[in-house]
């Protein structure tokens, strides 16, 4: 099972924890300008989220996993992130980007 974690510099973050492995990782261009980061990720079991928002004083909040929409595959995570970067005739990019070590 696969999730997609997305984060948007200036604004908010979401980090992988234990139970979530990152598989791969985009940069969303619109513009030539990196807008947000996505990252496909499995999902090993049910688990919370950190997502931090970046404002002062930033905020922790944990999403439980559960609320994140699922994918049966990789495959499926990638399609999923096309669709999304479609505005009709208007067509921003993904950029690979190297996946984040574990902590």
């Amino acid at each position: 099972m696969f999730v997609i974690l997305t984060s948007k510099p200036g604004q908010f973050r979401t980090e992988p924890v234990d139970g979530i492995r990152a598989v791969e990782a985009y940069d969303y261009l619109f513009g030539g300008t990196a807008k947000a980061r996505f990252v496909i990720a499995a999902l090993e079991r049910e688990t919370k989220i950190r997502v931090i928002d970046e404002a002062e004083p930033p905020v922790l909040n944990l999403v439980p996993s559960k609320f994140l929409p699922r994918f049966e595959s990789l495959e499926a995570a990638r399609h999923e992130l096309e669709h999304l970067i479609a505005f009709g005739s208007v067509r921003a990019a993904l950029r690979p980007v190297p996946v984040a070590a574990a902590a």
